[in-house]
């Protein structure tokens, strides 16, 4: 009987240890489920920008910081918060993770699940483009670490998300930042992208995760990510 129980809360222990919120290795290389809910932290979720001028950061109000979901949401709960205002009309936010314990030079099948908080009602008009509809939600998983570039001047992201409403090969549009309602309030909206790309790990069994958004509204998008979940698919 004391050899069962010492086994059970070895096991139990085995199943715990692998649930950090900060872990970015994976536990089972064959079917991965990582769920991401910024209680207490990023997570390792890193936060950038990209499609603007370089130095033109405080021109472009670019912010990223842990914060909380904003009134009338729960204001206990945490969440990763971004913002920028778009005057390249082109403005790129994005947040990446590096993931690892994949299984070396495999590919996955990748899907996302991204609950964010949108304060913008469905239909709206805006500068450029609607602040809603005309803020394209993208996601995708790249072998190389997802970062922006010095193009003459211009900062680009150095993978394949296409712009605005286009998908890439490397990110794929699933949605936009409209909140599904009529009310320009905070609303938290849901999006679920099953199966949109296949992605390699490298020789390491690491890759990356990234999610942003690609503007075509010319004024300032500020939005919380509450929740991410992503599953990957040994192919």
């Amino acid at each position: 009987m004391r050899l069962k129980f010492v086994l059970f809360i070895t096991l139990i222990t085995l199943l715990f240890s692998n649930c950090s919120d900060d872990d970015n290795d994976t536990t089972n290389p064959e079917f991965v489920e990582l769920t991401f809910d910024f209680q207490n932290n990023t997570q390792s979720w890193e936060g950038d920008f990209a499609d603007y001028p370089v130095g033109e950061e405080d021109f472009y109000e670019l912010s990223y910081e842990l914060s909380n979901l904003p009134i009338p949401l729960n204001t206990n709960s945490g969440a990763l918060k971004q913002s920028g205002n778009n005057h390249s009309d082109d403005l790129f936010m994005f947040i990446r993770k590096q993931l690892n314990g994949l299984e070396p030079n495999t590919d996955y099948k990748v899907s996302f699940e991204i609950e964010f908080a949108s304060d913008v009602a469905d239909g709206q008009v805006g500068v450029g483009g609607s602040p809603g509809e005309g803020v394209t939600i993208k996601a995708g998983a790249t072998i190389i670490k997802p970062e922006k570039v010095n193009q003459s001047g211009f900062y680009q992201m150095n993978i394949d998300k296409n712009n605005q409403t286009n998908s890439g090969s490397d990110m794929v549009v699933v949605g936009d930042f409209s909140n599904d309602t009529n009310q320009n309030e905070y609303t938290l909206k849901n999006l679920v992208a099953n199966n949109i790309l296949t992605v390699s790990a490298d020789s390491s069994g690491e890759l990356w995760l990234v999610v942003g958004t690609d503007s075509g509204f010319e004024a300032t998008t500020t939005l919380y990510y509450n929740l991410i979940k992503v599953k990957l698919e040994k192919q």
